[in-house]
């Protein structure tokens, strides 16, 4: 397939080359145009409208700022030649994917909503759980591109915006457990146990999942560097769960107590550490090193 892929930050440098590796057409840009030049095989433009158009186009921007600036400001959407569908693998708001669903619409252009669950070495590795939502003949096309990219596409039906509720559950998840095994392993040394050795107990036995284990080691080893996805992040993707919590009518108590730690984990000077680094705010109020 022909295809287009904007946003090339640790994820997207690692998807981008893996349609590569698939056979596939790519052409890359990035607002940084020297992160477009390390992706053997593909091609770098100089411009967004050059990328976004041909059988797909694929997003993975930061955030809901930079896809808006990109896709809808810089006038994509009407620009002469556009892609049949967009995929768009950003984690954005809810809100945002119900604005840009009909927007496509209008455009002729079909869009998907395809955020992904797993860390730059899953994505390097074409590991990624893709959460897909969208017109199924859409998804149906660019069926190839995920599976290149991905060991798994989870369907969620025909509205977008489906996609990013469940990805932003997922992400909410992933900061309770952080949050848990820091909480956890405060109390422990509190009493004379290594976090170590409680994490390696529980995150091999009861807590026998991915996310714990990853995330666990990280914290066991205090190794919060070099991220593979920053604190700052996951407090963005925080922000929008309690913003797509409040539009549905649905209390999320805990999610605000995520939000003032990771704001207290910021302030601390913690924002580009790893997102396991969360698990140091209670360690610090503990008095612990």
């Amino acid at each position: 397939m022909d295809v287009g892929f904007l946003g090339l930050g640790r994820m997207g440098q690692a998807m981008a080359a893996n349609l590569v590796k698939a056979g596939h057409t790519v052409r890359v840009w990035n607002r940084s145009p020297e992160a477009a030049q390390g992706i053997a095989g593909a091609t770098p433009v100089a411009t967004a409208a050059e990328a976004f158009r041909g059988d797909a186009a694929i997003t993975m921007l930061a955030d809901d700022a930079a896809l808006r600036s990109v896709i809808v400001e810089g006038g994509l959407l009407e620009a002469a030649e556009r892609p049949a569908v967009h995929v768009s693998m950003s984690t954005v708001a809810v809100a945002l994917a119900k604005e840009l669903a009909p927007l496509h619409e209008k455009a002729g252009i079909a869009y998907v909503a395809a955020p992904v669950f797993g860390r730059p070495d899953a994505a390097a590795n074409a590991a990624l759980n893709i959460v897909a939502a969208g017109d199924e003949t859409a998804i149906a096309k660019v069926q190839p591109l995920l599976d290149a990219m991905g060991t798994r596409t989870w369907r969620f039906g025909s509205e977008p915006s489906a996609a990013n509720a469940v990805k932003l559950a997922g992400n909410f998840m992933i900061v309770s457990a952080i949050e848990a095994m820091g909480e956890a392993s405060a109390f422990a040394e509190g009493h004379g146990v290594s976090k170590q050795s409680l994490l390696d107990l529980l995150n091999t036995t009861l807590f026998a999942s991915p996310v714990y284990k990853n995330y666990g080691a990280l914290i066991a080893e205090d190794r919060y560097e070099p991220p593979g996805f920053t604190l700052r992040l996951g407090a963005k993707d925080i922000r929008l769960v309690l913003a797509a919590a409040e539009g549905a009518g649905v209390t999320m108590p805990f999610a605000s107590v995520l939000r003032d730690n990771l704001i207290d984990a910021i302030s601390h000077g913690d924002g580009e550490l790893d997102f396991a680094a969360l698990a140091t705010v209670a360690a610090r109020r503990s008095g612990q090193s």
